[in-house]
């Protein structure tokens, strides 16, 4: 048996690396992939941070990755050995109707968890349910800059879920939009708003270099202020309450700041994992506010639409990616994104 170099949680502000055996085919439609770059997501920080009720030493919940295929089941025929695909952290099956409709993050034929990956921190993986779900890059992976293949890997979750929560908020061409939460999915949340023509992009944010980026990705205003002050200040900005919010943290503040800026009958998306209990929609239903989100619809975006805007550079998400790493520097991947030293801790794999 061959052994690999893979990422483990410890606990709470400690990842490890250790040797595992390499993945093999279990199922006639696995595909084990041989990972060149993966990167660490906004959401596996709760556990890192918190411990987030984790035992220790499991396989990592690392869920983005770009590579080669190395070996794919019997039933697989639409990728091959060679191909270059983004790995999304979805494996919708594309058949039933949540995925005909554009929601195969939550597929009806793989309901969570067997939707989601992990273990994605890690010199191979095995991507399972992979007919459908994977994408195929055009090409090798030499052809592509560094600054491209960044890109190509935000598309396994970050770019795709910044458009879900546009999409699911129904953003259209002229809507005033605000976005809260200035990480990774909140940066490409205002790319997304403007990729469906919005007039306005209201980032809330309180980090200078995260307002930069932002505002240099469409954005057309930054608050700093929280609360009753930060709605006041939303509103005067855009002359009323906002058509659209994009939730993208998953704590309780950010979803109530996200109902607090929209006007009578607004949307909210939200995409941030939840990390609270419920919710009183008292307000949403005095308001008509709309809300809708959750896992994205990695695959179908892909397939439709960001993988051709990667390519023909109409944007450029992978800027998310503000320091680099390898593999073997995974715990310091982790503790500089809590630390917001970076947006977004890039890997690269040998």
């Amino acid at each position: 048996m061959d052994f690999i170099k893979a990422a483990y949680f410890e606990e709470a502000g400690r990842m490890s690396l250790a040797g595992v055996d390499k993945p093999t085919i279990q199922n006639p439609d696995d595909v084990i992939i041989r990972v060149i770059r993966t990167c660490v997501c906004g959401s596996d920080l709760w556990s890192y941070k918190e411990g987030d009720q984790k035992e220790a030493h499991p396989i990592n919940g690392g869920h983005e990755a770009i590579g080669i295929v190395e070996e794919t089941g019997e039933k697989i025929t639409t990728v091959e050995p060679g191909d270059f695909v983004i790995a999304p952290f979805t494996h919708g099956c594309g058949q039933c109707q949540a995925c005909r409709d554009g929601f195969d993050g939550t597929c009806d034929n793989h309901p969570a968890p067997t939707n989601w990956s992990n273990g994605f921190q890690s010199q191979y993986l095995r991507f399972h349910y992979a007919n459908w779900a994977l994408v195929k890059v055009p090409g090798k992976p030499e052809d592509y800059t560094e600054g491209m293949l960044k890109s190509l890997l935000t598309l396994a979750d970050v770019m795709a879920t910044g458009y879900h929560a546009a999409r699911c908020a129904e953003v259209k061409k002229g809507d005033k939009v605000v976005v809260i939460g200035d990480g990774a999915v909140g940066q490409c949340a205002v790319i997304a708003a403007k990729m469906r023509g919005a007039s306005q992009i209201v980032l809330m944010s309180r980090h200078e270099d995260r307002q930069k980026l932002a505002l240099e990705s469409g954005a057309t205003a930054v608050v700093a202020e929280r609360g009753e002050e930060g709605i006041a200040k939303v509103r005067e900005i855009l002359g009323g309450g906002a058509d659209a919010a994009l939730e993208c943290v998953g704590k309780e503040a950010s979803l109530q700041q996200a109902l607090g800026v929209v006007h009578g009958g607004g949307h909210v998306g939200y995409v941030g994992v939840p990390h609270f209990g419920g919710v009183n929609l008292v307000n949403n239903f005095i308001h008509n506010i709309a809300m809708a989100g959750g896992s994205a619809s990695v695959t179908t975006y892909d397939k439709q639409l960001l993988l051709k805007a990667v390519l023909d550079g109409e944007i450029n998400p992978g800027r998310v990616f503000t320091q680099t790493y390898s593999l073997d520097q995974i715990n310091q991947a982790y503790k500089d994104m809590t630390d917001r030293k970076t947006i977004k801790s890039y890997v690269v794999v040998d």
